[in-house]
């Protein structure tokens, strides 16, 4: 009797838990969704004047071309979207990229290593300003808007990257990609690829309210020193 009673209780304890964890999961979805919603429309609204600064400073550099880059990125389970940025490099940046990799290989050890170049001759002289201020980022307010993103979350991927992720990926891709993170108030340009993936798998197995609240405040002082903003 004791012994039935007892498995009885446990039962009721472990159904009691799972509703709590629903209703948190619920809550916080729904408070995340919001904060999303109020900070894409904020953000909507200091955009448009930023891209009159940014095509009349790329015009009077002879560059006519769009400025705005629009990449296909991995979002949560694993689901391609296309990713807004303002454009910080030449127009024609990936195919200089892969002229580059081909034919310099110290370029190359370094792209392997942490995907990206510490001095990039493709960034423009206005491209440099807006990743210093990481102004560039501005657009991804667009996606957030519509869902694809979050304003905390991981990093978004290239489908290219996919690979290089191994086992992190089946982890990262749990949350969604935000347009600030864990990674950037750790370092970010400052961190290997490889470290990138440790802090980003961090965040999906730790993700919640309090966590975003301190990367949140983290994220100005990291934009006000401009610390591993490259």
């Amino acid at each position: 009797m004791n012994n039935s009673m007892a498995v009885q209780d446990g039962a009721i304890l472990e159904s009691k838990s799972k509703i709590m964890s629903k209703i948190k999961s619920v809550i916080y979805y729904l408070t995340k969704r919001s904060f999303d919603i109020a900070c894409s429309i904020i953000g909507l609204v200091f955009m448009i004047p930023l891209i009159l600064i940014v095509k009349i400073s790329y015009i009077l550099t002879g560059d006519f071309k769009s400025i705005f880059y629009t990449q296909k990125r991995i979002g949560k389970n694993g689901k391609e979207f296309n990713f807004f940025k303002f454009r910080s490099m030449i127009p024609n940046a990936d195919f200089v990229l892969e002229k580059l990799l081909k034919e310099n290989k110290k370029l190359r050890k370094e792209y392997q290593l942490n995907k990206k170049l510490k001095n990039d001759p493709r960034i423009t002289k206005m491209g440099n300003v807006l990743r210093k201020t990481s102004l560039d980022e501005l657009p991804q307010v667009l996606n957030i808007l519509k869902g694809d993103m979050t304003v905390i979350g991981n990093r978004p991927y290239l489908p290219r990257e996919k690979k290089d992720m191994g086992n992190s990926f089946d982890i990262i891709v749990q949350t969604k990609p935000g347009l600030t993170g864990y990674w950037q108030v750790s370092g970010r340009s400052d961190t290997t690829f490889k470290r990138r993936l440790e802090l980003e798998e961090y965040y999906s197995r730790h993700a919640g309210l309090k966590l975003d609240i301190k990367i949140f405040f983290k994220t100005f002082a990291v934009v006000l020193f401009k610390k591993g903003a490259k």
